[in-house]
């Protein structure tokens, strides 16, 4: 497949870098050059909307937190010992399972749209963190059809169910605003997706088929 160059709105970069921060708080507990950057975000206090008051919760608890308390948190929310207090997978929210129909759909959908797991990375595609990472790609480099097909088939059916579970966690601290700032942003989205499939063509070619995003293999962690 021909990569086809296309320039990138400002509203979308953005969505990509918050898709990219949500899979690294979500893939692994921050490290010390994560929280700085969330303590110095620039946040207007001014708004009033869902989104920007997660963003200033997350910049305060940012500002007085450390890595080894935010390691211990969120290895209990996350792994914990046998299992966390949440399971952080589509295919377990979408039917109370693990490697169950949804994976295999959603395998067969990165293979053909050029995605590989990293070799040593061990936990399914449909980590919540691995779909964040893919959907901040495929912003940037897929056509609209092709975001909104995965999205619709992989996230939207039970990424709220996610973040307000995330929330209620027993361990969240820090988490609470990660999972307020997901929930926000998410509901957002559906906004985006709501609008981009009223500018869809109805026969819109191959917007049956996830082709490939790209000329070679995107890793996923």
């Amino acid at each position: 497949m021909t990569k086809i160059e296309r320039e990138i709105s400002e509203n979308d970069q953005l969505r990509a870098d918050i898709y990219q921060l949500l899979a690294a708080l979500l893939r692994r507990h921050p490290n010390a050059e994560l929280l700085q950057f969330l303590a110095d975000l620039d946040v207007d206090a001014e708004e009033g909307n869902a989104m920007n008051q997660a963003w200033i919760a997350l910049k305060t608890v940012a500002k007085s937190s450390d890595v080894e308390t935010l390691e211990n948190e969120y290895f209990s929310i996350f792994l914990g010992v046998g299992s966390g207090e949440i399971i952080p997978y589509g295919s377990w929210f979408m039917t109370g399972s693990l490697m169950d129909k949804p994976l295999a759909l959603l395998r067969t959908d990165l293979m053909q749209m050029g995605f590989e797991r990293e070799e040593n990375v061990k936990e399914p595609e449909d980590h919540v963190a691995a779909l964040c990472e893919v959907m901040g790609v495929l912003i940037l480099e897929a056509p609209g059809y092709r975001q909104l097909a995965f999205y619709q088939r992989h996230i939207g059916s039970w990424i709220n169910r996610f973040c307000e579970a995330l929330a209620k966690t027993p361990s969240a601290k820090f988490y609470i605003p990660v999972a307020q700032l997901a929930k926000a942003f998410f509901e957002a989205e559906v906004n985006e997706f709501d609008q981009l499939s009223l500018d869809i063509p109805v026969n819109c070619p191959g917007s049956k088929e996830l082709e490939p995003v790209t000329d070679g293999v995107v890793q996923v962690n």
